[in-house]
């Protein structure tokens, strides 16, 4: 990449300085690679380079035009990393095809990985793409009991070996990507990574809160879906009902579920997986949540869409609906619009920057609001919701 050498050296001084580097903020030096400081120096044109380098994130996470300030060189690496998202969103979604035991990967943060570690090459290949997801699991050979139709017609069971695909704790995947890219992975990349992830997944855990909140009487586990409008497709009224029902059943919250009862092999994969927004809360967790259902602000949106109403099984990235964060699923949606211009239309989701909610109606919003709080019930006004959208695969009509 042709940088001009003042540029270049002002970028260089930027990251050795460590009082100039602390003054810029973590979003230059903390999220972003030193050739992404270098793209976002070059497109610092009228405002600051931490919206240059906020944008180079949105732009690769969620699509977007480009204005016509915006230089070739950067255009090319944003369109090459939205090629690779692509073909990294594939390779997850096979090989979380792949798992059982509600196990998967969690495809934001494989992207978040590959961002802090590989932006400005070109896209990979499909094979490039599936080795570099192979580094996020394993896989084990076990045997199952199906039945088999005889000869004569008659059935009986027998034994079959197959083959399943098995996440690994994070740790873990750091030791194979430094193996297959043929490179150390710093504390610093895991910064990068982890911020990365929380500026599309949403912050970890929820935050706090110290406004009026409802939270539900119920402990049940069971999925009831008999008040539903139409169980046979995923519309606003059945989304709603969902909702309450998560909220009166006592749901709680866990970082990356999305309404699966919390096992303990559940938990101690979450623990692996998330060991900053599960591990930090554990003790917490396991006192409160241990048992139950739980799920995460998004997690109870895609909970609804993948939930299969015959075996009332929630089923990961089923029903046409993709795993989708807080953010991304807002800024996937093809109708939606500032706060003060949302119509009473309950199933909306209602958004803010990483985290997301369900509008019942009469100003009324079900949210996992984070993990010391569970699925509770709060005003709209006043929460900090920004936006209002239609949820994509949801039917409003």
């Amino acid at each position: 990449m042709a940088v001009p050498a003042a540029i270049a050296k002002a970028a260089a001084m930027l990251l050795t300085n460590e009082k100039t580097r602390k003054g810029v903020g973590w979003i230059l030096v903390a999220v972003f690679s030193p050739v992404i400081l270098l793209i976002a120096l070059l497109c610092a044109i009228g405002s600051g380079g931490s919206e240059h380098n906020n944008y180079s994130v949105e732009a690769c996470f969620y699509g977007g035009e480009f204005s016509a300030e915006v230089p070739a060189e950067f255009r090319y690496h944003i369109e090459e990393m939205r090629s690779a998202f692509s073909l990294l969103d594939s390779a997850v979604s096979s090989a979380n095809g792949q798992m059982d035991s509600g196990n998967s990967l969690d495809p934001i943060r494989v992207k978040a990985v590959f961002y802090a570690l590989c932006f400005g090459e070109d896209a990979p290949s499909t094979r490039a793409a599936n080795s570099f997801v192979g580094c996020f699991y394993t896989t084990e050979t076990r045997t199952r009991t199906v039945e088999v139709t005889l000869e004569d017609g008659t059935t009986s069971t027998e034994e079959e070996e197959y083959t399943v695909a098995v996440p690994i704790s994070l740790y873990q995947a750091y030791a194979n990507l430094e193996a297959h890219l043929g490179r150390a992975i710093t504390e610093d990349d895991k910064s990068n990574i982890d911020h990365i992830y929380t500026m599309i997944a949403g912050a970890v855990g929820g935050g706090s809160y110290s406004g009026e909140y409802l939270r539900g009487d119920g402990s049940s586990i069971e999925l009831d879906i008999s008040t539903f409008t139409d169980p046979t497709t995923k519309n606003a009224a059945d989304l709603v009902t969902y909702a309450i029902h998560a909220w009166e059943s006592g749901w709680g919250y866990v970082w990356g579920t999305y309404g699966s009862v919390l096992t303990d092999s559940l938990f101690a994969y979450k623990l692996e997986q998330y060991p900053d927004g599960v591990g930090t809360y554990a003790d917490f967790i396991r006192a409160n949540w241990l048992g139950g259902r739980t799920t995460d602000c998004v997690g109870l949106i895609k909970g609804y869409g993948w939930l299969n109403p015959e075996t009332l099984t929630i089923d990961y990235a089923t029903n046409g609906m993709p795993d989708l964060g807080a953010n991304q699923m807002y800024y996937s949606a093809s109708v939606s619009g500032p706060i003060d211009t949302m119509p009473d239309t309950p199933g909306l989701a209602v958004w803010h920057d990483g985290h997301i909610g369900v509008y019942i109606g009469n100003g009324e919003v079900i949210e996992a609001m984070g993990t010391k709080y569970g699925v509770v019930k709060t005003k709209l006004e006043g929460r900090g919701w920004t936006h209002w959208l239609e949820i994509e695969y949801i039917n409003y009509n």
